[in-house]
């Protein structure tokens, strides 16, 4: 049995040690077995009552002076079975407790929202990463994608938006309404043909920039920094979310 073997065996240095020096040797004192491994004393006695919890050697006392005595390398099955029964009975505490656990989603009331929160640095990918799934939210609800857009967004993420229009397959057959003020479409001239924008006179109060996809709440605040990402993912908030963007489209008259 190589060191190594019993090393990945969750065996440390020290244990090694005093098992295969033991296994050498008919029986050794615990003082025979420090000199041999240069081990001190009160560390073999330790070490010791470790390999007696894993029963892979025993103690003599049958004489005057007490003996350790190594047990063949065949008791390392025992390790084996014990670690499987150790498995089973943790399968079956884990099989217990999603019972268990699955009473209160039956009777909960309602789904607590996904919140997450992204940093500036990590904004971009979050937009690349995310779009997919946003999108396959938005063609599950209405393929509408609402919200407000902050004239700062499209400074900052131009190239998002024009890679979510031109590249992305899965933003086919989605409809964007977005409100915001004169000074983002005049950063973003190029039109893409189901992307409409209505200027609101008063989105002077807005802050970030709020979307409405599918389940998905989404507000990214880039007009001061650090810049952030709040994304709630909640069936009931992004309903009420998108009627108060349908309310406030039709209300808006949009500009020639």
């Amino acid at each position: 049995m190589s060191q190594n073997s019993l090393k990945q065996l969750g065996f440390n240095d020290k244990e090694v040690t005093l098992y295969t020096t033991l296994l050498q040797h008919a029986s050794l004192t615990p003082a025979e077995l420090a000199k041999l491994t240069h081990i001190n004393r009160t560390t073999v006695y330790s070490t010791a009552k470790e390999l007696i919890k894993k029963g892979m050697i025993n103690e003599d006392l049958g004489g005057k002076t007490r003996h350790l005595v190594a047990l063949p390398p065949s008791q390392l099955k025992r390790l084996f079975q014990k670690e499987r029964q150790k498995l089973e009975d943790k399968k079956t505490h884990i099989l217990r407790a999603i019972r268990e656990l699955d009473v209160f989603t039956r009777e909960s009331k309602y789904a607590v929202p996904k919140i997450i929160f992204i940093e500036e640095e990590d904004i971009e990918a979050h937009l690349y990463r995310q779009t997919p799934m946003w999108n396959k939210s938005i063609k599950e609800r209405n393929a509408t994608y609402w919200g407000f857009q902050d004239t700062s967004f499209v400074k900052h993420f131009e190239e998002w938006i024009d890679w979510y229009w031109t590249k992305e397959e899965s933003s086919n057959t989605i409809e964007l309404k977005l409100l915001s003020n004169e000074k983002a479409e005049q950063i973003k001239k190029q039109q893409f043909s189901r992307r409409h924008i209505r200027f609101w006179d008063k989105a002077d109060d807005f802050t970030a920039t709020t979307w409405v996809m599918g389940d998905y709440t989404t507000i990214i605040m880039t007009e001061r920094r650090p810049h952030y990402l709040i994304e709630i993912h909640d069936q009931t908030i992004a309903h009420n979310m998108r009627e108060v963007f349908k309310g406030l489209w039709e209300e808006v008259i949009e500009k020639k």
